[in-house]
């Protein structure tokens, strides 16, 4: 057991750091720079005051990475606990203000208490760089998804028929507004020259995008107000989801590149409805590394796919979803047992079978994805790849 602990409350250009006893008496309090020196300098201090020390951070990237990294470079004891919970553990400490000091200290005493907080370990260059790369392209979907918002929008207030026929999920649809976004402007090319232009641009489905259009267009005569002026943000605004479009192919690329250079791409991949860009996921969010968690039912309450209970007197049994989850662990099993129902015969009967039993549809599919957490964690224990038949409840 540590004799002191070291709390240190994350902050972008400064951390607050403070120290306590085994019977919870502050033994230092200090204000550092995020910067390398300071940093080390506070390193040695504490160490000064006993080289037995458990360290906790609110923060488990991003702004903490630099102080993170120096102390389990140094063998630093190193353990996680999230900002909520220090919130909300924050209301048992005397005193209704909120300060960097006040947050350290409630760290440093939760980590001085309590044994069930995640301890931090060093994780290999592999999932570091598809933390980076998978974070890079939910920013670009999210980005994506954002402006084609905004060009449905444009195009709905001068050409709703126009917009009720395009599906902007696929190429051409953007690349005829990238050329035509008003009704006289379609109008004016006809169905020829339209079909010609968008072949030349190797459009798919050239004709019969020509023909929809077309006749959105006759549906409309009328020239609405600020017409002009929003064809050219709609032309705008199609070049830039084309572009991150392009951007995204590129990055799946190097997703699925650097995915398959992992030791455990080969046992992730062959699990049905895993392929390299949820098993690069899974990779960002664990490292692979299923010690961490020490089982797989905590792998699956901290992927939010196990219920927890909410008993209270005479009610028992009362099972919800987890408010407290890690989102992208959630998302790969959740989707991937959407996809597994669609091409595995073991999850579609699973999945069936819970449907009969009077589940819904996402109980089901959640019902699904925590038995594929028992078989995902028993193929990386054993390091072996996923077989038809294979038993869940002997894989486990």
């Amino acid at each position: 057991m540590a004799l002191i602990w070291a709390g240190a409350d994350i902050g972008k250009t400064h951390h607050h750091c403070v120290v306590l006893d085994a019977d919870g008496k502050r033994l230092l309090s200090r204000r550092v720079l995020n910067d390398e020196p300071e940093l080390l300098a506070l390193l040695v201090d504490v160490m000064a005051i006993d080289e037995d020390v458990v360290w906790a951070v609110d923060v488990a990237d991003g702004m903490a990475a630099l102080w993170i990294s120096l102390l389990l470079s140094h063998g630093q004891q190193l353990v996680y606990i999230p900002g909520l919970a220090v919130n909300r553990a924050a209301a048992g400490y005397r005193g209704t203000g909120k300060t960097d000091a006040k947050d350290a200290t409630v760290i440093a005493d939760q980590a001085r208490m309590r044994r069930d907080l995640i301890t931090l370990r060093p994780d290999d260059e592999r999932a570091v760089e598809l933390r980076v790369l998978t974070g890079r392209r939910a920013d670009i979907c999210a980005d994506r998804t954002r402006r084609v918002n905004r060009l449905r929008g444009q195009l709905t207030s001068i050409f709703p028929a126009l917009e009720r026929e395009l599906d902007l999920s696929n190429v051409g649809p953007l690349v005829l507004l990238t050329g035509y976004q008003t009704p006289a402007a379609l109008r004016r090319a006809g169905r020829k020259r339209l079909e010609t232009w968008l072949r030349t641009r190797k459009v798919r489905g050239a004709e019969a995008l020509a023909e929809a259009a077309l006749d959105a267009a006759e549906r409309q005569q009328t020239a609405l107000p600020g017409e002009k002026i929003t064809a050219q943000v709609i032309h705008t605004l199609a070049k830039e989801v084309m572009g991150l479009n392009e951007q995204l192919t590129e990055i799946d690329k190097i997703i699925a590149a650097r995915f398959r250079e992992h030791d455990l791409a080969e046992v992730i991949e062959s699990m049905p409805g895993i392929g390299p860009l949820m098993g690069a996921e899974f990779l960002a969010a664990t490292a692979g590394d299923m010690s961490r968690y020490g089982s797989a039912d905590r792998l699956a309450s901290m992927a939010g796919v196990a219920p927890t209970p909410r008993d209270s007197g005479s009610v028992s049994g009362n099972v919800h979803r987890p408010r407290r989850y890690h989102r992208g662990l959630q998302r790969v099993f959740y989707t991937s047992a959407l996809i597994s129902i669609r091409n595995c015969d073991a999850s579609r009967r699973f999945y069936e079978r819970k449907r009969a039993e009077g589940k819904r549809h996402v109980q089901a599919v959640l019902a699904l994805a925590r038995r594929r957490v028992n078989v995902l964690w028993a193929l990386i224990r054993d390091g072996r790849c996923y077989q038809d038949g294979l038993s869940v409840i002997s894989a486990a």
